[in-house]
């Protein structure tokens, strides 16, 4: 396949997957783009690759990857004020389905954030992260195979857009001049410097995050879909979002979806048959019914700050961010990626958890419709832990475990997966 790249390598073989009528077309031996990632992704980034392929070997197809960087490997290879190439974007805009480590973020200062910038310039709106115990993995929560929850997040709106201001430069105080005098807020914002941000919440963007939670519900057989937001004080932005998600459900789905008013005031309580219930909670409460409730809730969809949250919540009762996957999803267009980030102290030592990488890697083989190699990466992984043999977090709070490195747990998932295929 012939290239217009300059600092990356298009595989001689594979094929591009591509995207006509609303339908994924997905050959099978599909070039695929890939980034390590910053820190741990050294390590994570190629035992996902390794497991990946061997699922796709043992079920007959063939992963061709195509490695683009982002990040510190881009700074490298680009020059220092090269954070995400376009090439890279390009890449993953091309070939339509890929996966990428954690890149770092710094706080305070530097460049914004290299996940959320490449969310944007793909339009990857809906940020989905499932969660769900595996056996053999240790829990803070005394059943944590109740959780069975996959999260909706809102990706390119709400205060992730990056509209705001640094106090002490004169667009922050343009922007106060404007909130008081011209909006009347003036007795709200404290005397001295401030930092202003702006939280845009859409029709468009709200409706087409809902739908899509909506839809996945209705395909795989979910019983509900939460509206999380905290409108009960932001009543403009997350009530609103709230408001338009019952529009969607009333005004689009006909007898496939009941709202929980509805539920109530005409059927007692009892739905109609393969029917999707939409409901909403406040933030603070679901984070607290995520706890006490936990099997009863299946599907959310929520903002962009509430669902990093919440999510990053439902991993801790499940074993920690370091199993906790997920992935970024357009229209056609789809990027794996872990939901932990780059651990910079552990970079290079072989020694962190590749398990998050290895379940988003599977999350895009679904997204492929290769049903039966994800369902092998799964099983795999979890026979392996199972077995006993798990990278240093889990060995420490297990009994009779085997400390394994990054790459030696990701070879032993590959033999599982050659066992169980």
């Amino acid at each position: 396949m012939s290239s217009d790249y300059e600092q990356v390598e298009v595989p001689a073989a594979g094929s591009k997957i591509s995207y006509e009528d609303g339908s994924l077309e997905v050959p099978d031996d599909p070039i695929l783009p890939i980034i390590y990632g910053d820190g741990v992704g050294s390590d994570v980034g190629p035992a996902a690759q390794a497991v990946l392929e061997a699922a796709a070997e043992a079920t007959g197809r063939e992963i061709n990857w195509m490695r683009v960087y982002a990040g510190e490997s881009a700074r490298e290879r680009y020059g220092e004020d090269v954070h995400l190439p376009e090439e890279t974007v390009r890449a993953y805009e091309e070939f339509r389905v890929g996966i990428k480590g954690p890149l770092t973020t710094p706080v305070g200062s530097g460049f914004r954030s290299l996940n959320v910038a490449l969310r944007k310039e793909l339009d990857t709106y809906a940020n989905v992260r499932p969660t769900y115990h595996l056996e053999g993995v240790p829990s803070p929560v005394k059943a944590p195979e109740e959780m069975d929850m996959i999260t909706f997040r809102e990706n390119t709106e709400d205060v992730y857009a990056g509209i705001e201001w640094e106090a002490g430069t004169d667009e922050v105080e343009r922007v106060r001049e404007f909130v008081e005098e011209e909006m009347g807020a003036d007795d709200v914002i404290h005397d001295g410097p401030v930092g202003i941000g702006i939280k845009p919440i859409t029709e468009f963007g709200s409706k087409r995050l809902i739908r899509r939670a909506i839809d996945y519900a209705l395909e795989h057989d979910r019983d509900s879909v939460t509206l999380v937001h905290k409108g009960n004080i932001m009543k403009f932005t997350e009530a609103q979002f709230r408001d338009w998600g019952y529009e969607v459900a009333e005004e689009e789905y006909g007898e496939e979806v009941i709202t929980e008013d509805t539920l109530w005031e005409e059927r007692d309580g009892e739905p109609p048959e393969d029917a999707v219930v939409v409901n909403d909670r406040i933030a603070d409460n679901m984070l607290q019914q995520i706890l006490t409730r936990t099997d009863e809730y299946d599907v959310v969809a929520t903002m962009n700050l509430n669902g990093d949250y919440m999510s990053d919540a439902c991993g801790a009762q499940i074993g920690g961010l370091g199993i906790a996957p997920g992935g970024n999803f357009g229209d056609g267009m789809m990027l794996a990626e872990p939901v932990h980030g780059s651990a910079p102290k552990y970079e290079g030592q072989d020694k962190v958890n590749p398990t998050a990488m290895i379940l988003s890697g599977r999350m895009m083989l679904e997204y492929m419709g290769w049903y039966d190699a994800a369902d092998l990466v799964r099983d795999a992984v979890e026979e392996t832990i199972s077995e006993g043999l798990v990278t240093y977090d889990l060995e420490r709070q297990l009994e009779d475990a085997e400390k394994l490195a990054t790459s030696e747990f990701a070879e032993e998932v590959v033999n599982n997966i050659e066992k169980l295929a």
